[in-house]
């Protein structure tokens, strides 16, 4: 029986990697998509993956230009097939306080993390529509919940996230789609990883169970929605920050 497709936006990043993994044990052929520029990067993920036993497709694309998303699914649909499952997980920081935040740095958060959302989104939708089914899983941030020191960019896209997912859930919901958001709070990657260890003490010291997250805590949410236990779930955020969002 052929493989549902699944395509992850920035897949070859640290929570987008443990993502497709997630996929691919749940039977999905995952295409992981990626910068141009990231083609070489992109060949040796999918060299190292390959010798775990993973047979990953790539798919460069800019998310953040409408028209080269719209090639990238086109490409992906041609040689894979239709797209089941979209994971929107694409996304950049360009962190300074407001005072100090170029428009550039303003611009490029928001073409990435929310205009990339509908960029990629639409081309995939009317195919979804058409076939009555669908799963899009849009990875949005605790820090579109309730703000960040120094991100008002990044807060303004993710919250943005959530709010464009419930609204096309109302859309889809009687197609056979379902649209939903996961928020993950702080998980050990590349990004966070960069953050100064006494900053990261003081996170950590706010975190109910007093950890950080790890990537697969994020995929096993994605997992989920993506399978079939979730097929009455849609318009929903499932939020996955060690409680750090309780108040």
């Amino acid at each position: 029986m052929t493989k549902k497709i699944a395509l992850v936006t920035g897949g070859t990043g640290g929570i987008g990697t443990q993502i497709c993994r997630r996929l691919a044990d749940q039977g999905f052929q995952v295409v992981a998509n990626h910068l141009a520029a990231e083609s070489e990067a992109a060949a040796d993920w999918r060299e190292h993956l390959t010798a775990d036993g993973y047979e990953f497709g790539l798919a460069a694309g800019d998310v953040s230009d409408f028209d080269d998303a719209a090639r990238m699914v086109r490409e992906v649909e041609a040689n894979f097939g239709p797209i089941a499952v979209l994971v929107n997980c694409a996304g950049i920081t360009r962190d300074s306080t407001l005072r100090k935040m170029g428009h550039e740095d303003w611009q490029a958060v928001i073409n990435t993390n929310l205009n990339g959302v509908f960029n990629v989104t639409r081309q995939v939708a009317d195919g979804m529509l058409e076939r009555r089914a669908g799963r899009i899983i849009n990875i949005s941030s605790i820090n579109g919940q309730q703000g960040q020191f120094g991100q008002t960019n990044y807060s303004a896209a993710k919250a943005g996230v959530h709010g464009f997912t419930m609204a096309l859930a109302r859309e889809v919901a009687a197609k056979g789609i379902t649209v939903n958001t996961v928020s993950p709070g702080y998980i050990i990657t590349a990004m966070t990883k960069a953050i100064p260890e006494n900053i990261m003490d003081q996170i950590i010291s706010l975190i109910p169970m007093r950890r950080m997250g790890n990537p697969d805590d994020v995929a096993a949410a994605v997992g989920f929605l993506a399978g079939p236990d979730a097929d009455y779930i849609t318009g929903a955020d499932i939020s996955v920050n060690g409680g750090l969002g309780m108040g």
